[in-house]
């Protein structure tokens, strides 16, 4: 640094040409101040970041009102109803605190790079999950296969919410409609709360004939291929889940953002108090204790080591779009790493956290009904509209207790609804750029499409469409998803890129273990038929197609020679003009 008194008299100064900006990042100028005295001059430089963000399109980009906004819809999204159900369950069966091993290294190993890795894709190239692969655009089908997969869970994920809202409006009574037989829609097997009927598989709770007769009405379809016609209480309830959602997103992340400030927050809330209220039990402690039990044999078992490398995934989020939607609308110099550390962590120990309070109303229940912990312990829709009601109904206030365990339901359903149907409509505005002045009009179309596809799961035999839904949209599928973002970022793109690397080993490991260890579904005692598999396999496969049917087509579209059309392919647009010269980054085209 050069120091010394320059007389204002021989000095004069003048701004440089801004440098002109990368259309790919956010337009920065360079301000260059020239001091001049005796014939030498002085320069001193700054770079300016502008605060609006220019969309590839020309537009303005929307961002974020707030970073907390982008926080809360990231952890909103990943902390859904799969913390509540699926996590403190496998936890119990894996060896307790034991399955925390291969959970957390999993974790580190895969989940946080993943994480991180969309996280920063998003941001980087401020598009959706098909805008992205313009990076390497012979993978930018994957963009499409997440893109789908988030709208066929769509279709029966805002069923659950459905199912919710129901229960939520039936909570408001004197009296839970689950607590006892006297109900029309009670069978001749239904028994009262107070019998040790969990020994008698004749026997059926009427919490669970209040889920399967009187909400579902189960009894009056005979199978899949006996579905009869709507139901329209849970058509009312499913409509209402649906104008949540659209006013929720028509006016993208500024109104979305807001809304997660209750939706987020709130199930913290609820599993508090739920869980201060479940301690004060009895037998909650066993069941804390069960939950919290290790059992370091059970790691020997391979598929203790299957299933927390897909909870994982599955219950971080990563391979639905969703946060790459949702970063995108990041300002190019957020820091997203911090980001992936904060939000993954939180995921996490939420999951870890519910276990207690389901655990210790499980508990309860075991020592109520005199049977073993693994008599009620289960996972899935059973857990939250079964169990759970079951063991409010024998508290004092169950009503209150049954509205608050409801809305936290709500709250954790809705903002993950949100999450998929943003990665819908920011993937497809993005792609498609005419709907971008459109976006109130495509968001409508979206959430009607969806709404109307749902109908066929609040029929009477609707708990058959979406089981299939829920086993074949996104299982095997999803993990192909990231597998191949994986594959187009590690070996592409950026060779030597850390984050996907570790990952490179273990989402093929779980793409063939999920081949391999595929089983056909069912629910209860009943088998679905062969074509019943076979559209549930075709709904699975039309999203993982997606990848080689766009890799084809863009190759085939590209000009030149073999060796051209492949360099073209994958090499990042902006950097076409490369190929012409023969380079393609780390490799060299050769005639």
């Amino acid at each position: 640094m050069l120091r010394g008194r320059l007389p204002a008299a021989h000095m004069s100064s003048v701004i440089a040409p801004a440098k002109p900006s990368s259309p790919m990042g956010p337009k920065e100028v360079e301000l260059i101040l020239v001091k001049e005295q005796n014939g030498v001059q002085f320069t001193a430089s700054a770079l300016v970041t502008p605060t609006g963000q220019t969309h590839p399109s020309g537009e303005q980009r929307e961002t974020w009102g707030k970073k907390i906004d982008f926080l809360l819809s990231v952890i909103g999204f990943a902390v859904d109803l799969a913390n509540v159900w699926r996590f403190p369950y496998l936890c119990y069966k894996n060896g307790g605190g034991a399955f925390l091993v291969p959970y957390l290294l999993f974790m580190i190993i895969a989940g946080m790079p993943l994480f991180y890795m969309e996280l920063a894709l998003g941001q980087y190239n401020r598009e959706g999950a098909a805008g992205v692969w313009k990076i390497c655009p012979i993978f930018k089908g994957v963009g499409f296969t997440v893109i789908l997969i988030s709208l066929y869970v769509g279709f029966y994920y805002n069923v659950i919410i459905a199912w919710a809202l129901f229960y939520l409006f039936s909570s408001f009574s004197g009296e839970l409609p689950w607590v006892n037989c006297n109900n029309t829609w009670n069978s001749a097997n239904c028994s009262d709360l107070n019998a040790t009927l969990l020994n008698d598989s004749h026997k059926a709770t009427p919490a669970l004939e209040y889920f399967e007769r009187g909400v579902l009405h189960l009894q009056d379809s005979g199978g899949i291929d006996d579905l009869g016609l709507p139901r329209w209480q849970l058509t009312s309830c499913l409509a209402v889940v649906i104008v949540v959602l659209y006013f929720s997103l028509w006016k993208g992340v500024k109104t979305s953002g807001k809304v997660v400030w209750i939706t987020a927050t709130m199930p913290y809330v609820v599993l508090t108090v739920l869980l201060l209220r479940g301690v004060t039990l009895p037998g909650a402690i066993d069941g804390i204790k069960a939950y919290l039990s290790v059992d370091f044999l059970r790691l020997c078992d391979a598929q203790v080591w299957i299933e927390a490398a897909t909870q994982i995934c599955f219950s971080l989020g990563v391979g639905f779009g969703v946060l790459i939607a949702f970063s995108s609308y990041n300002k190019f110099s957020n820091n997203c790493y911090r980001d992936a550390i904060i939000t993954s962590s939180i995921n996490s120990l939420t999951s870890f956290f519910s276990g207690f309070v389901i655990f210790s109303f499980l508990g309860y229940m075991s020592q109520k009904h005199n049977v073993a912990l693994d008599k009620v312990a289960t996972d899935g829709p059973g857990l939250v509209f079964i169990i759970y009601p079951e063991a409010i109904a024998t508290l004092p206030g169950s009503s209150v207790w049954a509205v608050i365990f409801f809305i936290m339901l709500l709250t954790l359903g809705i903002d993950s609804a949100m999450g998929g149907m943003e990665s819908v409509i920011t993937g497809l505005i993005d792609e498609f750029k005419f709907l971008h002045r459109h976006r109130e009009l495509f968001t409508l179309f979206i959430v009607v499409s969806t709404f109307l596809i749902s109908l066929f799961c609040v029929t009477n035999g609707g708990i058959y469409v979406f089981t299939l839904l829920d086993h074949f949209a996104a299982g095997t599928s999803i993990l192909f998803g990231v597998l191949i973002e994986a594959i187009g970022i590690a070996w592409f793109y950026g060779e030597g890129v850390w984050l996907p690397g570790m990952m490179d080993s273990c989402a093929p490991f779980m793409v063939v273990v999920s081949f391999a260890t595929f089983n056909p579904p069912k629910y209860g005692s009943y088998y679905f038929p062969m074509w019943a598999n076979m559209v549930g396999w075709c709904l699975s496969i039309s999203s993982m197609i997606m990848v080689p049917l766009y890799a084809i087509y863009k190759f085939c579209s590209l000009p030149g020679s073999f060796c051209a059309k492949l360099a073209y392919a994958i090499t990042p647009e902006t950097e076409h003009h490369m190929v012409e010269r023969g380079e393609v980054r780390q490799f060299t085209v050769k005639s």
